[in-house]
Order: C-alpha cells, then sequence, then structure tokens
C-alpha cells in the first residue's frame, strides 16, 4: 500500500489549516488513498479546538502583543500553542481497513507509529491511559491541549509529548497532532491561561516534555520527520510517495484561506457547508 507523503514545509496558520481541509476534502470526494503530511507554523500561533469558545480561552491581547496568530481548527480538542514543533497530519478514509472504525482505536493505531519513529531516536514514549477519552468527552476545566493527556496520546517518563485532534465525517477522518521540538511553559501559559492552577507555567513545565530536552543532541525538525516516516512505515507496512498538492487541492486550500483568516470562523464558528458526493 502506497501512501501519499507532503513533506515537511512550514505555513502561516490560516495556510496550514485551509490546506489540511483542502487534503481533506478532496480525499473523501475523490476516494484517494491516505495523505501522510508534516509541517511548521510561520509566525506562531494559537490553534484552539472547534468547540471551544476563544474569548473565554485564549488570552487575544497578549497574542496580539507577542504576533501570535489565532485560529480555530476543524477538529476538537483543545489550545495549542504552535511554535518549534512539527505537526503531522493524516487523512484517510473510513474504507482504509488499516485502521479501526472509531476514533479512540485510530488515535491508538497513529501514536503507535509515532512512538515507533521517535525510538529511532532513542525516545521511548508509551501511550497514556486514563485521562479524557480521545474524542474528549470527559471535561478538564484547563483549555490548553498539553495540560492533561488524552487516551493513547503519547507520554515519555509521564509527561506529554505529542498532543492530538481528530475530526470523522463524510466517511473519513483527519487527524493532526503536535510533536514539540522545544517547550516554554511561562509563554504557553501567558497565552493559554488555565482558570484553576495557581501557578500554571510550573504545572505545565512537570507535566510537558520535548523532543530536543529528551535526547543529547538535538535534531532538525526535518530529522525528526524523517524518523516520523520510517516509524509509519516499519509499523503499518506500507510504502510513503512524495508528491505535491493536487491543482484541485491548491485552489480549494486558498480560497479555504479567507474562511480560516476570518473572524466569523474563529470567534463564531460559522462554517460553509461541505458536501462529499
Amino acid at each position: 500500500m502506497t501512501w501519499r507523503l507532503l513533506n515537511y514545509r512550514p505555513y502561516s496558520a490560516f495556510e496550514n489549516m485551509a490546506i489540511d481541509e483542502a487534503v481533506f476534502q478532496e480525499t473523501v470526494k475523490n476516494k484517494k488513498p491516505p495523505t501522510l503530511r508534516f509541517f511548521g507554523w510561520r509566525p506562531a500561533a494559537v490553534s484552539i479546538g472547534y468547540f471551544q469558545e476563544l474569548k473565554n480561552e485564549i488570552n487575544f491581547n497578549q497574542c496580539q502583543l507577542n504576533g501570535v496568530d489565532i485560529v480555530r481548527r476543524i477538529t476538537g480538542g483543545k489550545a495549542v500553542y504552535h511554535r518549534d514543533e512539527v505537526t503531522y497530519s493524516l487523512t484517510a478514509e473510513n474504507s482504509e481497513k488499516i485502521f479501526p472504525e472509531n476514533i479512540s482505536g485510530t488515535y491508538e493505531k497513529i501514536s503507535l507509529c509515532l512512538a515507533r519513529g521517535l525510538s529511532e531516536l532513542g525516545i521511548h514514549a508509551h501511550l497514556a491511559e486514563g485521562g479524557k477519552s480521545a474524542a474528549g468527552k470527559k471535561k478538564n476545566a484547563s483549555p490548553c491541549c498539553f495540560s492533561v493527556p488524552s487516551g493513547n496520546e503519547l507520554l515519555v517518563d509521564g509527561r506529554k509529548i505529542c498532543g492530538s485532534a481528530q475530526m470523522r465525517t463524510h466517511g473519513g477522518f483527519l487527524q493532526h497532532g503536535s510533536l514539540l521540538m522545544t517547550f516554554d511553559p511561562v509563554e504557553t501559559a501567558a497565552l493559554i491561561p488555565s482558570s484553576r492552577a495557581s501557578k500554571p507555567a510550573e504545572k505545565l513545565r512537570s507535566s510537558v516534555t520535548a523532543v530536543n530536552e529528551m535526547i543529547s543532541s538535538p535534531v532538525s525538525a526535518e530529522t525528526l520527520c524523517s524518523v516520523l516516516q520510517k516509524g509509519f512505515i516499519d509499523e503499518l507496512g506500507i510504502c510513503l510517495s512524495e508528491e505535491p498538492l493536487t491543482p484541485a487541492e491548491k485552489k480549494l486550500s486558498q480560497h479555504l484561506i479567507k474562511k480560516y483568516e476570518s473572524d466569523a470562523w474563529n470567534w463564531q464558528r460559522k462554517k460553509e457547508a461541505f458536501k462529499a458526493d
């Protein structure tokens, strides 16, 4: 089985979310093989989950002062500060039998691939148990994704190293997630404040880790992407073929950028209808 690979490249927050949705729409409509994508964020940004209220859970003024963009994802979950990281996204039809037909099972399958890739760097990650479910059904007061591990997300020495979110609709799914290269708990806590923690930065420091904090010689984003690709190949027995976006995906993503830049989407969650047939 051969999947398409969209290799690492940084984009703006609005471009990133537009590309993810365009790839998802085209994959489902045209029954294409899965696409595995890696990307970065330039400039830094905070993404919020589809169901979050921006005004309640993000320090909007601090984001503006720091030049940090804000964008709403089409996936659920909590807020993530994207700065020095590699983000993966995986889009597939439900007919791909390699994945279970539920969110938690797909989380587990993808997490095993990521863990296998990280092991190439000597990082031994394991799947979280308990916490909230992969569907995010257990309530947690903190708006920050990395404040608590979801079921089947990745921990290293008890600290979260990857936060993911998923959407399933129209016969397919999109899952994307952040693997931190470095982590600044003070800056993160300032942008995504916690209503309960008395010392939010200290809480984050004790519950979050990053790739380059776990190894003696720091690696680049490109190197991390290479080992993660190997993890998917070895764990699933697939092949990856590096290809560009299709003309249809490029056109659709350019249209969708306007949505992701708009207050109607980011503040009010207003969306256009998506017809898969």
